[in-house]
């Protein structure tokens, strides 16, 4: 089975120093690009995150803090990353909800712009538990009926995802093999996701809404209406980046648009009165 590609898609995966998306910090990453002509490049970094590895994470992926401490920052190899990835889609195992908001934090610390515009994300684990409820190890016995050899390292990891993936699209003739309905298919939301956290969401009318908490399903516009101060409240406290800038980007909007509906009422108000005024003047001359 070779993937129907338009462009690049590249499978990557992440292992951490914990579980906190906004707090912890890349340790490994782990990306093999697979081109339209099925050709495939690959790129593995162990990076240095400046911060200690919780115990947890260590017992996990088994890197230490001293197996990482000669190696480079993110900011060092940051730009190296995105060139390689380019404009290609991003595809994972559980990649919408941990390793693409990871990896835009990392990105947006160093200063480095990633245009998430530009690419669909695909998430296997999503189709694989829309379709079978499984971990990834048992996704790989499952599928490709083989063991994963040094499971939790980022190399083994992605290149298991992406054989389950093949095997997917060869198990399930309703599965596409196109990114465009894959990424659509893997989202794991009924309504379509703004933010890779599940923050913000669009709702059937298309108007963005807020995903989560005591506002949830109401639109963006309603809240910031009522209580505007409830998304300076979420740009300040401890959410992704990316979900923080995509509600920038609304509120933004939304400021413009009160700003430009504010000046059309004066500018109505003024014509009025100018009509008014012509009304008099016609009325009772010079």
């Amino acid at each position: 089975m070779k993937l129907n590609l338009k462009k690049p898609v590249v499978f990557f995966d992440i292992e951490s120093t914990g579980l906190s998306v906004s707090k912890d910090r890349i340790v490994e990453i782990g990306l093999i690009k697979v081109n339209p002509n099925q050709s495939e490049e690959s790129l593995t970094l162990r990076i240095n995150p400046e911060m200690d590895i919780s115990k947890e994470s260590e017992e996990i992926h088994g890197i230490s803090n001293e197996d990482i401490k000669e190696a480079p920052t993110f900011k060092q190899v940051a730009q190296k990353i995105k060139e390689f990835i380019g404009d290609a889609d991003l595809a994972g195992y559980n990649s919408n909800k941990f390793d693409v908001p990871m990896l835009l934090e990392e990105f947006s610390r160093v200063g480095l712009d990633f245009d998430m515009n530009v690419r669909k994300t695909i998430d296997v684990q999503n189709i694989f538990h829309k379709k079978e409820q499984r971990t990834l190890a048992a996704a790989y016995k499952f599928y490709c009926d083989k063991e994963i050899e040094n499971a939790h390292s980022a190399d083994a990891d992605i290149k298991a995802t992406y054989e389950v993936l093949k095997k997917q699209l060869e198990k399930y003739p309703d599965l596409e093999n196109d990114m465009d309905f894959l990424a659509e298919y893997s989202q794991n939301s009924k309504n379509k996701l703004l933010d890779f956290a599940g923050r913000l969401a669009l709702n059937k009318d298309g108007e963005p809404i807020y995903n989560f908490g005591k506002h949830k399903n109401k639109t963006i516009k309603e809240v910031f209406d009522k209580e505007p101060g409830y998304h300076a409240w979420m740009l300040n406290n401890d959410f992704a980046f990316y979900t923080k800038k995509v509600l920038k980007e609304i509120t933004d909007n939304l400021k413009i648009e009160k700003q430009a509906l504010k000046e059309k009422r004066k500018e109505q108000e003024q014509q009025k009165i100018v009509n008014k005024l012509q009304a008099l003047k016609d009325k009772f001359g010079n």
